[in-house]
């Protein structure tokens, strides 16, 4: 069993040294890095150097980026949306260059999963944001970009109707024809959909990345394991039952410290824990 935490905890902040200390003093081995130039200037490889020391300093892996979604977030707002899927072909390729800047820390530091969004959640989409064959076209153009890094790019269920997991499931299988993609289930998202054990059977035969975090089924709150309405212990089993076997990814909001969240982090690793070698 391996457990990662994202980024996303220190989102509003300049990410650094201590951040990653911090995580792994909590017992995380790893870490996703959210791609957003205000958190971390993945453009700049002098950051990208200092971000491979400080995984060294702290000995954590880079297990994932995710790649960027908004041009900054500042004093809790976000900036400029990003839409891989955007009926604008400008806006469109703007979306797929940033994921290519994202990609590019591989060169430097290795890592495994490019975690994609396709298109913008449902309510927060401009008109044309999500078109159907606009997500295709950046889904082809991202899997060839990652191929010859060594990438995988796992498309996330994210709340609109191109990422719910059987359209997710239909693109991969219908739509494109690459070895190296899949999908990321978020459970807190696929919890505001509806049943998390019908995603998790959806999407069993292409999941090979996570994100894990809880809500009360109504906002996404990404809250730790067990604070929200999630039957985890189901959830949990459905996961072993399908034989998945790679990272759990907690993609947690800061509720108040970073500290106070990864000790809940570690408490809820350790109840995962019992329950999957159970």
């Amino acid at each position: 069993m391996r457990f990662g935490i994202s980024t996303h905890l220190y989102h509003d902040q300049r990410l650094d040294r201590d951040h990653l200390l911090q995580v792994a003093g909590y017992g995380f081995d790893a870490i996703e890095l959210f791609a957003t130039r205000t958190h971390f200037d993945y453009h700049d490889p002098t950051a990208v150097a200092s971000l491979a020391q400080w995984l060294s300093d702290a000995g954590l892996r880079l297990n994932s980026v995710h790649a960027p979604i908004t041009d900054s977030l500042v004093s809790g707002k976000w900036g400029t949306a990003y839409s891989n899927a955007s009926s604008d072909n400008a806006q469109r390729q703007l979306a797929v260059r940033e994921a290519e800047a994202a990609l590019q820390i591989a060169r430097q530091i290795p890592f495994g999963v490019l975690v994609v969004h396709l298109g913008t959640p449902a309510g927060m989409n401009r008109p044309g944001d999500n078109n159907r064959a606009a997500a295709a076209r950046s889904a082809e153009e991202i899997c060839r970009l990652a191929e010859p890094l060594g990438v995988r790019v796992a498309f996330e269920v994210i709340p609109n109707d191109l990422s719910t997991p059987s359209a997710l499931v239909a693109m991969l299988e219908r739509d494109m024809d690459v070895r190296h993609a899949g999908i990321c289930l978020d459970f807190g998202h696929a919890h505001l959909a509806g049943d998390v054990v019908d995603a998790v059977e959806s999407v069993a035969e292409h999941v090979f990345a996570t994100h894990v975090h809880d809500n009360g089924g109504r906002e996404d709150q990404h809250l730790v394991p067990y604070m929200g309405s999630i039957n985890w212990n189901t959830v949990l089993l459905s996961m072993l039952k399908i034989g998945f076997e790679g990272t759990y990814l907690m993609e947690l909001a800061n509720t108040g410290t970073p500290a106070a969240v990864l000790e809940e982090a570690r408490r809820a690793r350790q109840r995962f824990e019992r329950t999957l070698s159970a």
